[in-house]
C-alpha cells in the first residue's frame, strides 16, 4: 500500500470513527432522557409505603450512579470528536505515536496505545499495592485505642 492510499485509507476510517461516536451520543443522550423522562413520572406516585420509599429511593441512588457514568462517556465522546477536529485524535497521548486502528474501532474514545495503557495499569496496580501495604502494616502496629481515638 502506498502512503497516499494509506493516508486515504486512516481518513476513512477516522469519518467512519466520527460517525460512529455521533451515534454513542445520541444514543446515550436518548437513554439519559427517557431515563430522566421515567423519573420526572414515577416522582408523582403518592401513598408510598415504607418498602415502597426505600426502593424507590435505591433505584434513584442506582440511576444517578448511571447517569453520572454516562455523563462521563458523553464528555469523554465530545473530547475525542473534539480531536478529531483538531486532527490530534488517534495518536497516543504519552508517547506521542499513532494509536491502531484495531484498538480505536474498540475503544473509539481512547487516549492512550496499547503499551501506554499497560504501563498505566502496572503502575497503578503497584501503587495500590504500596498503599495495601502501608495500611496492612498501619493496622499491625495500631493499638485498639490507636483505633478508638481515629
Amino acid at each position: 500500500m502506498t502512503n497516499t492510499s494509506m493516508a486515504a485509507s486512516r481518513k476513512k476510517f477516522m469519518a467512519d470513527l466520527r460517525q460512529q461516536l455521533l451515534d454513542m451520543k445520541a444514543k446515550l443522550l436518548e437513554e439519559m432522557e427517557l431515563e430522566s423522562k421515567a423519573e420526572r413520572e414515577g416522582n408523582k406516585d403518592e401513598g408510598l409505603d415504607t418498602y415502597d420509599l426505600a426502593s424507590e429511593e435505591r433505584d434513584r441512588e442506582i440511576s444517578f450512579i448511571l447517569s453520572d457514568r454516562e455523563r462521563s462517556k458523553v464528555k469523554n465522546i465530545d473530547d475525542a470528536l473534539e480531536r478529531i477536529e483538531e486532527g490530534s485524535y488517534g495518536v497516543c497521548d504519552a508517547c506521542g505515536l499513532e494509536i491502531a486502528e484495531a484498538r480505536l474501532a474498540a475503544m473509539p474514545f481512547t487516549r492512550l496505545c496499547r503499551d501506554c495503557q499497560q504501563d498505566q495499569e502496572r503502575e497503578a496496580r503497584s501503587q495500590r499495592r504500596v498503599e495495601d501495604e502501608r495500611n496492612t502494616y498501619r493496622k499491625i502496629g495500631s493499638t485498639d485505642a490507636d483505633e478508638e481515638s481515629a
